[in-house]
């Protein structure tokens, strides 16, 4: 699949192919399914918890006697039927974390990034490094390649053009910049487009390939 290489401009510079093994794979919508479902469990704190009836203060005598009051009988005034008792059945801390392997993991995004080739999605830039560390450079920039659309920069490494884009970056709520190696399913969906550069290509290969 070939695919225009533009500048921060908008102008096109030349065309090249993009690498078929990660923009051309096998569309498995149940798989990139179970890899969103995976990240969105796992970030997930599970810290949720209410008191059971051993654990709220108060209540440890019987409020009256078993016999003889015409009430029915009770043996504190923390049991789960009472205003301020402890609950049943209740909440507690537990791990939502979901196991899936690294090539079902890799093989969902690879279907995520033949989703966004074939919809036309992928923008491809010479470099992102702007003159200066302005927002005002960046949302041009954005403007020029994906005009009105929300976008997701893909970066291969923290270098001076991943310092200067995030910074620039922060004040877009459109457009997010990412790492190629933290690359995953939630935000590739989240975005309308992907602007990636040319070694960021090289090291989604890498990752992906």
């Amino acid at each position: 699949m070939k695919v225009d290489v533009m500048n921060i401009e908008g102008k096109k510079l030349r065309k090249i192919e993009l690498p078929a093994e990660v923009f051309e794979a096998p569309i498995n919508v149940d798989l990139m399914h179970q890899a969103y479902m995976r990240q969105m469990s796992n970030a997930r704190l599970g810290t949720h918890k209410t008191k059971s009836r051993g654990e709220v203060s108060g209540g440890g005598r019987k409020p009256w006697a078993q016999k003889g009051t015409g009430r029915a009988r009770q043996g504190t005034i923390r049991a789960p039927q009472w205003v301020g008792g402890g609950r049943v059945h209740a909440p507690r801390p537990r791990s939502y974390e979901k196991k899936m392997p690294r090539k079902m993991r890799q093989a969902a995004l690879r279907s995520v990034l033949s989703v966004k080739a074939a919809e036309e999605s992928v923008v491809v830039v010479d470099d992102l490094l702007l003159t200066e560390s302005k927002t005002r450079l960046m949302a041009d920039a954005l403007g020029h390649l994906v005009g009105d659309a929300s976008a997701l920069l893909l970066l291969p490494e923290k270098d001076q053009s991943y310092d200067i884009a995030m910074r620039t970056s922060e004040n877009i709520p459109s457009a997010k910049v990412l790492l190629a190696g933290y690359i995953n399913i939630r935000d590739l969906l989240g975005f309308d487009k992907l602007v990636v550069s040319l070694k960021t290509l090289d090291a989604l290969k890498a990752h992906l390939g």
